[in-house]
């Protein structure tokens, strides 16, 4: 009788991930010949998009999880650093930031990459991009994802927080340029720890500027205008968050003659409890292609 070893039996075959999707990292002028470069990252493939802006401050990095889970999903996300924010050019021209402005820019990444649909959403300052990019252009956006709105409620508040800020960088730059040393040399790798980091990076002048521009113009459409944007809306408020007050989404979501609010449990749950906000999302973008 023969006998026959473990070493000539086949071995099972090894276990494979599922592949990440696809990353890829690119820019473009907005603005026409003397215009400034604007960074965003697509993650997957697919006709059906999401285009996803950050807070104030905030870079698109902030929104790389939910982007992978989406794509994961079978989407194709784009994240934009808005102007002055990022890997973008930040100018020191109070004049080039505001609401309008940032949705033009990102109308601007829609025609940069041939997209004619998309849902688009964001957070805090992104979540009133989102609104204005609604109002400036219907016709391209498939669904709305308004993640801490920021209207009347949040005025107060948020000169007092970013109040001293734009004091710091105007008459203090040296306090945000060591700031800024300091948040270089810490290493990257940890999602959150970039985010923080990527924030602190500031430059002085072009900090003033965005803080200027924004709290000084329209902060959001106003309700008048609000009641005319009839593309169906997710809307996520939050409680004990002064700077988006729950008052402001949930007002928004009344505005909205087609929204679906959703109350997060705290600011941070959507970064480090996200599980049940981006099911929701999930199901939203789902819907709005009618898978």
């Amino acid at each position: 009788m023969t006998s026959v070893t473990a070493l000539d039996e086949p071995l099972p075959a090894p276990r494979r991930r599922p592949p990440r999707p696809l990353e890829l990292v690119g820019s473009f002028e907005f603005g026409g010949l003397d215009g400034h470069r604007l960074a965003y990252t697509e993650y997957g493939s697919g006709p059906d998009v999401v285009v996803l802006t950050h807070g104030i401050m905030f870079s698109r990095r902030m929104h790389a999880p939910l982007a992978r889970k989406l794509a994961a999903d079978g989407f194709r996300v784009v994240t934009l650093d808005l102007l002055g924010h990022g890997d973008s050019d930040r100018p020191a021209d109070s004049w080039l930031y505001s609401m309008p402005a940032f949705a033009e820019q990102t109308v601007a990444l829609l025609d940069h990459l041939g997209i004619e649909r998309a849902v688009v959403g964001g957070t805090s300052l992104g979540a009133n991009v989102a609104l204005e990019v609604a109002v400036e252009a219907p016709e391209r956006v498939q669904g709305l994802i308004v993640e801490m709105p920021v209207l009347d409620n949040a005025i107060v508040a948020g000169l007092l927080t970013f109040g001293p800020l734009l004091f710091a960088a105007r008459f203090l730059p040296v306090t945000v340029r060591a700031v800024g040393a300091l948040a270089r040399r810490v290493p990257h790798g940890n999602q959150w720890v970039d985010v923080v980091t990527d924030t602190l990076d500031q430059r002085p002048a072009a900090m003033a500027a965005l803080l200027h521009g924004v709290f000084f113009g329209r902060i959001a459409p106003p309700r008048s205008v609000r009641g005319e944007i009839r593309i169906p809306a997710l809307v996520i408020g939050h409680q004990r968050d002064p700077i988006h007050p729950f008052g402001d989404a949930d007002t928004l979501a009344a505005d909205l003659p087609d929204a679906e609010f959703v109350q997060a449990r705290s600011p941070v749950e959507l970064r480090f409890d996200p599980a049940r906000l981006t099911e929701r999302i999930t199901g939203f973008v789902r819907d709005r292609y009618e898978r």
